[in-house]
């Protein structure tokens, strides 16, 4: 059966948002919200078509819109599947493990690395530590519906709280932090673009030079003190950030 029957679609001949664009928005909210999952096969353009009363080009580019966005995929033989849905994360202090489970994406946590390291320069200026002092280091393979969303690299003052793998793959770090009774406060945030490199295209499933979005935060509890330096990259066709501006009076 047809997925979309289930989907109260309609179009506005009378609006001036082109139709294809009033198909395409409402597809696309039926996936960001869970009601086309991942892996389900959309139906038959013509039938889609002739159901709305719109012509075959204009549902063939409505849907051809949410391809080039990595929301659909045509597959020979298969048909139009759903793929995923973009996480669009709000700029606000929360963790992508909650950001991502609020948007009723399964998160998935891998530990790479969990260890105590020497604390660079840069690390050492972020956290407010000694150079050469003793922090934590994690690297993590963030997966949404078993995919590599993004890989993230944290520090954290050494001793703040039990980094235990199995906690960390359980669960995200701001909720280790809470429930440690850090009450995280403000941070300092960096979003930039740049090319993949060999080793971070294999890791997140892309092809070398292609486009990663990054990520650098402090993060400060509600004593002023540093709590988490992180560095991350995710896959821009997986996640985007929102921003909300306002007129300065």
């Amino acid at each position: 059966m047809d997925p979309t029957v289930q989907l109260e679609l309609s179009v506005d001949r009378g609006s001036p948002v082109p139709l294809y664009f009033q198909l395409s928005q409402q597809l696309e909210s039926a996936i960001e919200h869970g009601v086309l999952t991942p892996g389900t096969l959309l139906g038959n353009e013509i039938e889609l078509a002739a159901r709305l009363g719109l012509s075959r080009p204009t549902v063939r580019q409505a849907i051809q819109s949410l391809v080039d966005k990595g929301l659909l995929v045509r597959r020979r033989g298969v048909g139009t599947q759903v793929v995923h849905s973009r996480v669009k994360r709000p700029l606000e202090l929360s963790s992508l493990y909650d950001d991502l489970e609020a948007a009723g994406q399964r998160p998935g946590t891998k530990v790479l690395v969990n260890t105590v390291v020497a604390a660079s320069a840069e690390v050492a200026g972020a956290l407010g530590v000694a150079e050469g002092g003793e922090v934590h280091r994690i690297e993590r393979l963030r997966l949404t519906h078993g995919e590599p969303m993004a890989y993230l690299c944290n520090y954290l003052p050494s001793g703040l709280l039990d980094l235990d793998t199995g906690r960390l793959e359980g669960t995200g770090l701001y909720r280790l932090m809470r429930a440690a009774g850090i009450t995280l406060h403000s941070a300092r945030q960096t979003i930039g673009a740049r090319a993949a490199t060999a080793d971070e295209a294999e890791r997140l499933d892309e092809e070398a030079g292609a486009p990663l979005l990054t990520m650098e935060r402090v993060t400060f509890d509600d004593t002023g003190r540093a709590v988490e330096f992180g560095t991350h990259t995710y896959r821009p066709s997986r996640y985007s950030f929102e921003f909300q501006l306002l007129v300065r009076s």
